[in-house]
Formats: structure tokens, sequence, C-alpha cells
């Protein structure tokens, strides 16, 4: 079982368009099992498979220990895999009941996802350097960083890096690449984005790249994967490239 984070340190960069559809494809495609994780108290991945997340639990009660991981996966409409949701509750969860008097608490999330039935469990972080991600990388064998060929978001890049490297130093997860979201081939500031980031993460820029495509859009208001929804649209190709080359650098 190989568990990767999907990473970023601002929003709009598609992240949980990216653990959605990357997930979809690996049971699709590839016949994996697969366990989406919602990790980020937007819930916008819970809502983007169809589930209400007021009406179910999340991590938050299990990080407490007051219920079990089996208890919260859920059965989502593409066959192969599971998502475990989130709700608000998750926004504060580490200063609160048995948590709060954990000075290691940021290492609970790895102890729950051991040994699990999955080839293959992705997080859906917050867009920011707080508890939630700091513990979902602690857990994970790799992180994924997405990010769009735009200045706040590539900027954004450096921090991010330097937060991975700290937590890799002591854990020893490892960047699995830079997945580009809302891709425009003829953009006048493609090289200089692609050049910041080839400095900040090197080497790891990922050769397939998510264009940019209202489908993506239209696909959330189903509650489906795009493979779906608009099997020949230009994104649906892209993801599908994207998550082969994934699956080859996890080995």
């Amino acid at each position: 079982m190989k568990v990767v984070s999907i990473t970023s340190f601002k929003g709009g960069t598609a992240k949980t368009s990216t653990v959605l559809h990357i997930g979809s494809a690996l049971a699709l495609f590839h016949k994996k099992r697969v366990l989406v994780i919602d990790f980020d108290a937007q819930a916008n991945l819970t809502t983007g498979l169809g589930f209400d997340p007021d009406e179910q639990d999340s991590l938050a009660p299990v990080l407490q220990g007051e219920k079990s991981l089996q208890e919260v996966i859920l059965k989502t409409c593409i066959s192969n895999m599971d998502i475990v949701p989130a709700d608000t509750w998750l926004e504060r969860v580490e200063v609160s009941g048995s948590l709060a008097a954990d000075r290691y608490s940021h290492e609970r999330l790895k102890e729950i996802l051991r040994n699990l039935p999955y080839d293959v469990v992705l997080i859906d972080t917050p867009p920011s350097l707080c508890w939630l991600t700091e513990s979902s990388l602690i857990a994970s064998d790799f992180s994924l960083v997405c990010a769009t060929p735009e200045f706040y978001s590539v900027k954004g890049l450096q921090r991010l890096s330097l937060f991975i490297n700290n937590i890799s130093e002591r854990h020893g997860t490892q960047v699995l690449g830079v997945a580009l979201s809302f891709w425009n081939p003829r953009g006048k500031s493609n090289d200089a984005f692609l050049k910041v980031i080839d400095q900040t993460f090197p080497g790891k820029l990922l050769q397939a790249k998510v264009r940019r495509d209202i489908a993506v859009s239209e696909a959330t208001i189903y509650g489906k994967p795009i493979f779906e929804t608009a099997p020949k649209a230009r994104a649906s190709s892209d993801y599908i490239d994207l998550t082969s080359e994934i699956l080859t650098r996890i080995g």
C-alpha cells in the first residue's frame, strides 16, 4: 500500500480535482483498490463525490479514538474506490479531546492508516501548512504538489518545499512530483513558471499537464469524475496521462 498526500500552499490549484480524478483513474483504468481521504474541513472532495458532509463522520472521531476507521469509510460511485469524508470538525481537531494533550498527536494518522486493504491511499490536504497537512505528510510515503501557472501559486511552492523537506528529514516522505493544472500550452509566461518549479523541486515536474476545461467543473455538479460525465473531454485525457505517470513513479 502506498500513501500519497496531495498538497498545495494556496487554494485554486485544482488539488481536490486532482485527488478525485487520480483516484478514479487508478480504480477505473488500473484496477487498483483506492481510498481517498478528505482531510480538508472545506469538504470539497466529499461534496465532489456526491456526499453531504453534514451527514457523515470524518476522521475527527477516529483521531480522537471514538470510532474506528472502518466506521467512517463510505463506498463511492466508482467501483474499487472508497472515501473517508470531511466535516467542519476537522478544522480544530488537534486542540480538542485526547489530541490536545498529546504532544505526538501529529503522528496518530500514520498509525490509523497502517495495514489497510488498499493499493493506494490519497489524502486531500488543506491549502495551508497546518496540523492537518503535517499529519498527512508524516503518514505518507509520497507527496504530490499541485500548482497552476500563476504567480502566487508558483511563489507558494518555495514555502511548501521547505515545509515538506523539514518533515522528510524526520519521517522520510518523498516528493512524488509537481502536477500542473489549468495549463495553457500557449501561455506567454510558461517558460518562467516552469523554470521556478524546476528550481524549487528539481526534476519533479510531471510531463502530463491538465489543461483548463469547464467539463471538470461541470462534473462536480453530478458528484462524479469527468471520465463518466465527459469521457472525451481534453481534461479527461490529461488526467488519464497524469495518473499513468504518477503510477510509474510510485512503482
